[in-house]
């Protein structure tokens, strides 16, 4: 079943974002396409600012797509110094892609 993942980071910046991104590809830049995450399952990622930080909404097709991915992402996330959040998780409804 896709799961909702839900990310407020306070504190968070875009910086921090890129910075977590470019080291996901390995250096080749920012996430473009779903196979520039280090782990397979993802099915539609956005991220922008928030009125206290940095905001991830991804849709997963399940959730231990999520947390196999989870697994790379937390210490991409502390060596980039971004604040500590937990993700909120969801069951999907519905997912509609184009």
């Amino acid at each position: 079943m896709a799961v909702i993942i839900v990310f407020d980071i306070p504190g968070g910046t875009q910086a921090q974002y890129e910075e977590v991104t470019n080291k996901m590809t390995g250096g080749r830049g920012g996430v473009k396409s779903s196979s520039d995450w280090p782990a397979p399952g993802l099915i539609s990622h956005c991220a922008g600012p928030s009125p206290n930080g940095w905001h991830v909404t991804d849709v997963w097709e399940s959730k231990e797509a999520f947390q196999r991915f989870a697994e790379k992402l937390a210490p991409l996330m502390r060596d980039a110094g971004m604040p500590e959040a937990e993700p909120k998780i969801y069951e999907a409804f519905n997912v509609v892609t184009s």
